[in-house]
Order: C-alpha cells, then structure tokens, then sequence
C-alpha cells in the first residue's frame, strides 16, 4: 500500500516506512491450546479405532472435550478433516463445536459441524431438479408452518359447501377447524407421520385399520399439505429430513455417502427421531464408524419428535461389521456438580429402569464419582403460581445481595418456556432482578421489543371487536336509526344538532332495552364506569417500553392517584390498580390530570393507544355523532359553487381577500381562520 499525503495528515501514530510501502499486514498467529488432561474413560473414546460407538455422557463429565479430542485424535492420525462429519442439533450448538475444534487444531484442519437440517437442506438442494424448481426450496419457519395449516384449515368449510374437499373431517370436528389449538394438533400429527416415513397413502391405511377417521381425514389433509408446499416452493423440516432419507436410500447416492465419509459424530444423540435415525443408518450404517455421544436420562424433547428408544436401540441398530451389538462406553466423572446433588439425582433416576443397555454400562453412568463435595437441593412448594414468582424472585435477589452470588452466576429453568417465560419476564423484573432470556427458548412474539406492541394491538382490536357486537344491527355509524333523522343532524353539523343526535341516541338505546326485556339482563355488560382495558394488560403495558414506567414508578403513581380520589370527595377510593388501569385507558375521568412525579408517561401510552385506533377516538367509546370530514377543494372553487363571490373589504391591500356571502346588510365575512390568496376562478 503506497503511502499518500493524506495518510500523512491523519491522526495516526507514526509507523514505519518500508521501501514499498508504509504498512505491512502481519498474520497474527492463532492461539496455542494445549490438550486437555483426559481420564482413563475418555481417552478410550479417544483411542476407538473405528466402527460404531455409543458413549453414555451425564452433565458435566466431558462429553463436547471427548468429541473434540477424538475428532483430533482421528485427524493426528493421519484422517482427511474433509471426510469426517459432526452433527448436533441446534446451530448454537454446531458454532460452539466449530470454535472449539478450530481452536484445537486449526481453522483449516477443522472438520465439517453442522446441524441435521442443515445437512438435509444441503442434501436436497444438491439433487433439486432443476428443471422443476427455477429458485432453491426455501425453508418453512415455524410460524409460517403454522399460518399455512391454519389457512388451509379455514378453507375446508368453503371447499365443501362447493363439493371440491378431499378431506371429511368428522362432525364433532367441524367446530375446530378455525381454532388455534386444532391447528396445532393437526401440524403435529403431520410432522410425527413424516418422522415415522409414512406417507398419505399410508396413514389412511393405518387409519382404516384401527378404525380412526380423524386420521384418516388427516391423511387426505396430509396430500394436499404438501401440494400447496410443492406449489408455493417451500418445505417444511419434518418433509425436509424425510425427503433426505428418501435421496440417501437410493442405490447410487447411498454409495455416494458411504464414500464421502469415513467418519460421523453425532453429539447429543438422545435427541434423534426416527428419521434422522434412518438418516444416519443411510451415512454410517453396515459397521461403519459412527461415534454417537448421549444421556438417556435427557430425552426431554419428545413433544418435537425425539424417541429415546433410538439410543436404546443403538447397539442393535448400528451392529458391527462382524454383526456384534455395538459396544458402549462410559464417562465416569462429574466435574461440574456436587457430591450432593449427584445423590439427589440418583434418587431420582432409580424410578427410571433403562432397558436394552448393557446393566453394567447403566450403573456406571448413573453412578459418577464428583470431583468436589458441596451442592445443595431445596424443595419449595406454594399455593400459587404467583407466590411461586415473587419467591424466586426474593432467593435470587438474596443470593446476590446477602451471599454476594453474581446474577451471571444464576439460572431459572421452565418446563414450557412459550407459557411460563412471559410471566417470569414480568416478575422478575419488577422485582429488580436482571434477566436474559435465549433466543433459541423466546419466540419471536415474545421478544421484549415485539411483545408490548402486539399486546397493545391486540387490546385496541378486542375493543374494536367488542363495540361492534355491542352495537345496533342498522349501522356503525348511526345507531341503527332508520328514520333519517341522524343523518340529517350530520348533513347540517350544526351545533345544537350534535345534542340532539346524541340525546336520540340515548332514548334509542334506553327503548331498545326496555324491548328486550328478559334479554338484556342475561347478558354480562360490562359497567358502564368499567374502562375498556383490563388490569392485567393496562399494568403490563405501563411497565413495557411504551409506558416506560417501573414497578417503582407505578406504586408512587398509584399512590397519588388515591390522594386525588380522597381530595375529590371519595373517602373510599378503589385500588390503585384499578386507577392505574383508568389512567392508560384515556378515561374520561382520569384524562388531563397531572400526576405529581409523573406528569407525561400515562399519556405517552394512551397517545400510542390512540394511534392504533383507526378513528382516533378512545377505544370503547361510542361512535361520534358529528359531521363527517368532507374532502377540500379550492377556495374559489368552494365559493363559485354556493354562490359566493370575492370581494376586498375597504382598507384591506391587495392579495388577501375573503370569501363572503350576499346577504341583507351587506356582505359578511365567512368565520374562520385566515387562508392564503385563492387561484383565479377556473373558466
């Protein structure tokens, strides 16, 4: 790089100046990791000379150090990184294996680590047609997936009334069709039939078998699933393994694969379904070598697919080239839990019988020897699930402030992270407790800068969606009155009208219900003091970015609110949650107040309410009986059209005039505010 004088003038420090050039890039070199210490267990992983492998690995015994040090161990031997595999099954999980083995032996020595979909993608794009498919097959997310079902749902009643269905969905089924929960139920038995291999055809003659005609139904919705995916050029991943294993069984890939790869590695392999079995029986099957770590005690991913028979049935299922059961080993030491809690989890583990293994194996595995003593297991039980949060929320924040625990140092684990995580969120942080949620566990609507908006729509539409129920059958805007009257009050816009309308409106309404009788009381209404805005969502709303308030903020906001109430004459004021609610909900009584402390962040929500509203009225409120907003049109044109003409009043220069009227007493300037100088009349 030749030097210049503009180089010369920025503020860099001094380099020195070769003959060529005034920099010289130099290679750092990367670092130097020694090899870890292994015990007696892991270096006989490390030492397996080939053929299939099953390691039986716990938390914390070196499970990701052994695949890394045998992948190493394999390619100091003399093995070519290109031919050796390693799959795992999340792509946090695949970088971490990917960094790791770079950092061991290099980045160009690295093998190929990649998760099971992806290899399947790079599988099928491979052999696309590509005379069929003009663009590559673009991978189906989860919320795709599921609006795809959703809508092919919603269209079977409309496809039946025109006798165009395949798909007889039983009659008490016919209800669900449009519900959230049907859908879900329905994508599930779709993916679970493709991890099984079964097709259309299939599950109906299974259906048929057993005498299941919402399987069978399914089945016909399985067909015509997948040709609108054909259609639209997508696939999703249960269709996206099955179609890898239907391209790794034919005869001339099949031998492909085998001589791609001499070895696989499959980490956390308690995790597999049955096609991603099949899969790896395609790649490494017939004694090949197939090193696959797992915990059987871990198998909790069943509800996405997982079988925990396929690492059961490993031994079986990969035999050895001399038809031997393949054999297995053990790591037998913890180096991350205590001495404590290993006994808590042997009691727990001897509930659950593992068969198929050799018992040997079993005993060892469950039984590892801890490299420190220590650990502590509390059991707390509580009547609610909202105790339960606020008392994790005071372990964690006595644990940081009376032991001096880091927050990084900590952990909460859910079962159903889509229903618990929200809560939790919430809880925490109102107790001041700081909180990182993974991605991988967090849906997209509940990221932290979606979730308030969507909650915040979503409570603007059902008050939408519940003023239109609410209202007369004839008409949104004016009351169902038919005979002419209202819209006469809006033609004129006059003042004393609007009084009027709204006076008839409520002798409409209060004749309505002396109608209906009996009816009306049936029927739960809501208070007529009620906000629209429920308590829960007006304070989740309050303490979300939008309302950027904190649980702080909303107990001294409270608190002023019943100062206000008890100054108004209330001796008895209503909670403070109850106030707060009718703060963010613009209600009338609660709106133009100032809030000591506070004055601007009730009203930054209720402007952002208001802006989702379509009117820009405050939701729940009737519709207004005023004139409508009539389109503009040129000054000039306004006043030729009514009979107006233009005229400059005595002392006034030229260039501003007014529109006037002809009227007895002389002309009259037309109230209002003042407008820029009309364009010559047209013509």
């Amino acid at each position: 790089m030749s030097s210049s004088s503009s180089t010369r003038r920025l503020s860099h420090p001094s380099v020195r100046q070769g003959g060529r050039g005034a920099y010289r890039l130099v290679r750092t070199p990367p670092p130097v990791a020694d090899p870890p210490r292994l015990d007696a267990a892991q270096r006989a992983v490390v030492d397996h000379p080939g053929g299939p492998l099953l390691v039986l690995a716990g938390p914390g015994t070196g499970k990701t150090t052994t695949l890394v040090e045998s992948v190493a161990a394999r390619i100091a031997r003399g093995g070519d990184p290109a031919r050796i595999l390693v799959l795992t099954f999340s792509r946090k999980a695949a970088a971490d294996l990917r960094d790791r083995m770079a950092l061991r032996m290099g980045a160009a020595r690295a093998p190929r680590a990649t998760t099971f979909h992806s290899y399947c993608y790079a599988l099928v794009r491979a052999h696309q047609d590509s005379d069929r498919f003009t663009t590559p097959l673009r991978l189906l997310s989860g919320p795709e997936q599921d609006v795809t079902v959703r809508e092919l749902l919603a269209g079977q009643p409309e496809l039946e009334r025109l006798g165009l269905t395949h798909v007889r969905w039983p009659d008490e089924l016919r209800a669900c069709l449009t519900t959230r929960g049907f859908a879900d139920e329905v994508r599930a038995v779709l993916a679970r039939t493709r991890e099984l291999g079964l097709g259309p055809q299939a599950l109906d003659a299974f259906a048929g078998r057993i005498g299941r005609p919402d399987w069978r139904a399914a089945a016909a919705f399985l067909a015509e699933y997948l040709d609108a995916l054909d259609l639209q050029g997508v696939i999703d991943y249960a269709e996206l393994v099955h179609r890898a294993v239907l391209l790794a069984r034919r005869p001339e890939t099949a031998a492909r694969l085998a001589a791609q790869y001499d070895a696989v590695y499959v980490d956390e392999y308690q995790d597999t379904d049955p096609a991603q079995v099949r899969l790896l029986r395609a790649l490494a099957g017939q004694g090949r070598t197939l090193v696959a770590f797992g915990d059987p005690d871990q198998s909790i991913y069943a509800f996405r697919g997982a079988d925990v028979n396929g690492i059961l049935d490993f031994p079986a299922a990969f035999p050895r080239a001399d038809g031997r059961p393949a054999p297995v080993e053990v790591l037998r030491t913890s180096r991350r839990s205590g001495a404590a809690l290993l006994a808590a989890t042997r009691l727990i583990t001897r509930r659950m019988p593992l068969t198929r293994l050799p018992a040997d194996k079993v005993r060892a595995h469950r039984d590892p020897a801890p490299v420190r003593e220590g650990g502590r297991v509390e059991v707390h039980t509580y009547p609610t699930a909202g105790a339960e949060l606020d008392n994790i929320a005071d372990i964690l924040r006595r644990a940081h402030l009376e032991d001096g625990v880091p927050w990084s140092d900590m952990a909460v684990l859910v079962r159903a992270g889509s229903r618990s995580l929200p809560s939790l969120r919430r809880a925490l942080t109102a107790a001041g407790v700081p909180v990182d949620i993974d991605g991988d566990d967090l849906p997209l609507r509940h990221e932290p800068a979606v979730a308030p908006l969507l909650t915040a729509l979503r409570a603007v539409a059902t008050a939408e969606a519940r003023q239109r129920t609410e209202r007369p059958s004839g008409g949104p805007e004016t009351g169902g009155r038919t005979d002419g009257s209202a819209p006469f009050a809006q033609e004129t816009g006059r003042p004393g009208d609007t009084g009027r309308v709204e006076e008839a409106e409520a002798t409409a309404s209060t004749s309505a219900a002396g109608r209906t009788g009996e009816q009306s009381t049936d029927a739960a209404e809501p208070a007529p003091d009620a906000p629209w805005l429920d308590t829960e969502t007006a304070l989740t709303l309050l303490t979300s970015p939008l309302g950027g308030m904190d649980a702080a903020d909303l107990r001294r906001l409270g608190r002023a609110l019943r100062e206000e109430e008890r100054a108004a004459g209330n001796p008895l004021p209503p909670p403070s949650d109850e106030l707060l609610t009718r703060a963010a909900a613009a209600d009338r009584r609660a709106r133009g107040r100032r809030h000591p402390g506070h004055p601007a962040r009730p009203d930054r929500l209720r402007r952002h309410l208001r802006r989702a509203r379509p009117d820009r009225r405050d939701p729940g409120r009737g519709p207004p009986a005023h004139r409508p907003r009539r389109r503009r049109r040129h000054p000039s044109a306004a006043a030729h059209a009514h009979g107006h003409r233009r005229l400059r009043p005595p002392g006034r220069p030229r260039g501003r005039h007014r529109a006037v009227r002809d009227v007895p007493g002389g002309p009259r300037p037309r109230r209002g505010r003042r407008r820029p100088a009309p364009l010559p009349p047209p013509g």
